[in-house]
């Protein structure tokens, strides 16, 4: 755990994986907290290959088999991100000190995420503090909330995102991960009390679809041995059936352990290869879906990672170790971590081919994480909390994309304008910086796009994901037509426009009624293949623009 990065995504490897946990514990009457208006998103993705699973779930979720389905019998592909910090000192998401709640949120589902796995701790839920590192201008109705509070808040703001939410119990305390699901100052009895209690607090809320019992499970966790002190499969069971017995209707999530009898070690929380022998059975049928973790050298070396093979050696790894309950159509397999900073070609190599993976066999997932703090993987955003990390998207985009559709998912909150200083977190060294203020939005357009001809080098889909009235945000996919090009711009008519409050990927000017906007920095060139998702702010003084008949050159 670094002095000033967040480790919270450290693994040990062949020691094992990261050290982040996360907990479950209630406040007793704690308050439910509402949330300012959300702006909705302009999602990018959440079709899979055979459903149509981008579309809110109609209720609460149960499995079929391999599959997770809705209430109407639909398969639904659980798409999530990890966010984390409520399972740490803060007892907060981290980065609300440099952005609200609802820009997080609004941009994890532009991205195409569709669930947010939340780790928090049982110290946290069961603390009567304040929670930490927020900006009271950023996040006012959150200032002197408990962490149980803000978890509510989290819940209430997913909601109205379109987004679902997946409890991780991440630590029993926050300062470390703990290797069983129970310690001293946190005993099993405190362990499942606690999931009951959340339980019932969300119990008329399917925003919570699911409980991740325990992370990570490792060191003399075993996986059916028959001892009471150490068989996790068996204390999973009992916690699965505690929470059922109050919400029937939770996905019960379990992660795997590090020592398998049957296929020796691996990750923390990543080795089933015991399960399909011994596999979780709830008193409520369909409930159960498995949760590995993986990751790759960079995080920790393990043998396959040297097999001359590699990287082709990997799906008979992750097949070996869980793949095969998927398989068997035994239960579903929510790959719950996974993440890399994407700096080496073995690691470029290893995200690849389980990207490639996941999306053949059609398997939910959690990418770990939003968050830039993240010491061993970084996230999905730059340190300034708000900046897209173009290659990681660009590599998940697979996953993330309507069937069809290829994309890299797009940036819908702009970069802040003007820098103002505040209070940063201590865990971070990021200097924060003031989003734009976004006022209560009008629905989102259907996208304009602009068809190619023989001198455009690009194809641009432009929609407005929001509009007030003086002001809307609009987000754009440019795509080469043939080949790849090192420049392009984009105009449309947009006679009400006074001023470009921001943009992002590109330079956008006023003049004549007209909006005109050239490729920039991250932006500017595109692969032959390739995508870039850019978008603006844009002060107006009369209607925005619904679909504007676009230019390219």
């Amino acid at each position: 755990m670094s002095s000033r990065r967040w480790t919270n995504a450290r693994r040990d490897g062949g020691r094992p994986p990261r050290t982040r946990r996360r907990v479950t514990a209630l406040v007793a009457g704690a308050a439910l907290v509402t949330t300012a208006a959300v702006v909705t998103p302009a999602f990018s993705g959440g079709t899979s290959s055979s459903t149509a699973d981008a579309a809110t779930p109609d209720g609460w979720l149960h499995t079929d088999g391999a599959r997770i389905v809705t209430q109407s019998g639909d398969d639904f592909r659980i798409r999530a991100v990890n966010w984390f910090g409520l399972e740490t000192s803060n007892c907060a998401p981290h980065g609300l000190w440099q952005i609200s709640l609802d820009q997080g949120l609004e941009q994890i589902a532009s991205f195409g995420f569709n669930t947010i796995r939340l780790p928090f701790s049982n110290e946290c839920l069961h603390s009567t503090a304040p929670a930490s590192g927020i900006d009271a201008t950023r996040n006012p109705e959150l200032v002197g909330r408990t962490g149980q509070q803000v978890m509510d808040a989290v819940v209430a703001a997913a909601q109205q995102s379109g987004l679902r939410i997946i409890l991780d119990r991440h630590r029993p305390d926050s300062g470390s991960q703990s290797e069983l699901w129970y310690t001293d100052r946190y005993p099993e009895s405190v362990w499942i009390e606690d999931w009951q209690q959340l339980a019932q607090r969300y119990a008329g809320d399917p925003t919570v679809i699911g409980v991740d019992l325990h992370n990570e499970p490792h060191g003399p966790a075993c996986w059916g041995c028959g001892d009471p002190a150490v068989d996790w499969a068996a204390a999973a069971t009992r916690a699965g059936n505690a929470v059922l017995a109050v919400n029937s209707e939770l996905l019960i999530l379990v992660e795997g352990v590090q020592q398998q009898a049957a296929a020796g070690n691996t990750w923390w929380g990543g080795g089933l290869a015991d399960a399909a022998d011994h596999p979780i059975i709830l008193d409520v049928a369909d409930r159960v879906v498995y949760a590995p973790h993986d990751y790759p050298a960079s995080i920790s070396g393990q043998p396959w990672f040297s097999d001359p093979a590699y990287p082709a050696n990997l799906p008979a790894v992750w097949d070996r170790n869980w793949g095969h309950l998927a398989q068997q159509d035994i239960a579903p397999v929510l790959l719950g971590e996974f993440g890399t900073r994407l700096q080496t070609d073995s690691d470029r190599a290893w995200l690849t081919t389980l990207v490639d993976y996941l999306q053949q066999r059609e398997l939910s997932f959690a990418y770990w994480s939003f968050n830039p703090n993240s010491g061993d993987t970084g996230g999905l955003v730059g340190d300034d909390w708000t900046t897209p990390e173009a290659a990681k998207l660009a590599a998940l985009a697979p996953l993330l994309a309507p069937t069809g559709a290829p994309a890299t998912p797009d940036p819908t909150t702009p970069d802040p304008p003007t820098p103002t200083p505040s209070t940063p977190d201590p865990t971070t060294s990021t200097s924060p910086t003031t989003p734009p203020t976004m006022p209560a939005p009008a629905a989102p357009t259907t996208p304009t796009t602009q068809p190619p001809t023989d001198t455009s080098p690009v194809t641009v889909d432009w929609q407005r994901s929001s509009a007030w009235p003086d002001g809307y945000v609009a987000n754009l996919v440019v795509r080469p037509t043939a080949g790849a090009v090192s420049g392009w711009q984009v105009s449309w008519a947009d006679p009400a426009a006074v001023s470009v409050v921001n943009a992002w990927g590109m330079q956008c000017q006023v003049a004549g009624g007209r909006m005109t906007c050239t490729g920039s920095d991250w932006a500017r060139a595109i692969p032959d293949g390739g995508a870039v998702h850019v978008g603006l702010q844009v002060q107006v003084d009369g209607a925005a623009p619904d679909r504007p008949v676009l230019t390219t050159s």
